[in-house]
């Protein structure tokens, strides 16, 4: 049920060039940490670090949203999930939920089609690309949902085709019925040309490391990434509906 976990040793002349370079006491020890595995993971880029309540292990933010530890002598680093020995909670994949967050207030409403079934209470976030498999399919499960407002951003991330069908889609008269035509029945829209949210909504994906489609961001900030099953949307919309 644990993952394997990967033991890597690291040299302890790097730890001391990093602390010969400022004067003693000046360097927190998460600084010391940071700068020691940037020089020490060949260039890779550490976000952040921040001491965990257990072992006295150090969690080590990577780019791009993986998850490392270390002791705070970095004589090892830890690559795979904690767990919870009483609870079996994953407290890795518990951190990751806190760190993805995408607060509602912030998502660029205005540049989503906006479809509302039923009573529309609830309200779900979608970034999606017309090419994606997996979204065509998660799309086939959303269908099954009622009572839900559901913001669909334009994400074309796949190729140019996904770029010009996505294009041709918010240029419809009917943007949810153009969507909903494409991903459920296959009919893209005819080939249309008009100001669109795209680039803003790209850009916006690339500031958040949205990576992959489909990416759901539910009311509460939630993020979560792939296709879903139609049990596991009414499940998250009902905890948030709470």
């Amino acid at each position: 049920m644990l993952k394997r976990i990967l033991v890597l040793a690291l040299l302890s002349s790097a730890l001391a060039s990093v602390q010969a370079a400022e004067p003693a006491g000046k360097l927190t020890t998460e600084t010391i940490i940071k700068r020691t595995l940037e020089s020490r993971l060949s260039g890779a880029k550490v976000d952040g670090v921040t001491k965990t309540p257990y072992l006295g292990l150090y969690e080590v933010r990577m780019e791009g949203e993986a998850l490392l530890y270390t002791d705070e002598k970095m004589n090892y680093i830890f690559s795979g999930s904690i767990h919870d020995a009483k609870t079996m909670q994953n407290l890795t994949e518990k951190r990751m939920r806190e760190l993805t967050v995408v607060k509602w207030e912030n998502l660029p409403l205005d540049a989503a089609i906006k479809t509302v079934r039923g009573n529309g209470k609830r309200t779900l976030a979608v970034f999606s690309d017309p090419n994606c498999p997996y979204c065509k399919r998660f799309e086939k499960d959303l269908a099954k949902v009622d009572d839900v407002t559901i913001y669909t951003f334009l994400y074309p991330v796949l190729s140019q085709d996904s770029h010009d069908k996505s294009r041709a889609v918010w240029c419809s008269a009917d943007k949810s019925k153009a969507w909903n035509d494409l991903m459920l029945s296959n009919t893209a829209p005819a080939a249309a040309r008009c100001d669109t949210p795209i680039e803003k909504i790209l850009e916006f994906g690339r500031k958040y490391r949205i990576t992959g489609t489909p990416t759901l961001v539910f009311a509460n900030g939630e993020r979560v990434p792939g296709a879903i099953p139609a049990e596991q949307i009414e499940k998250l919309l009902a905890q948030n509906a709470k």
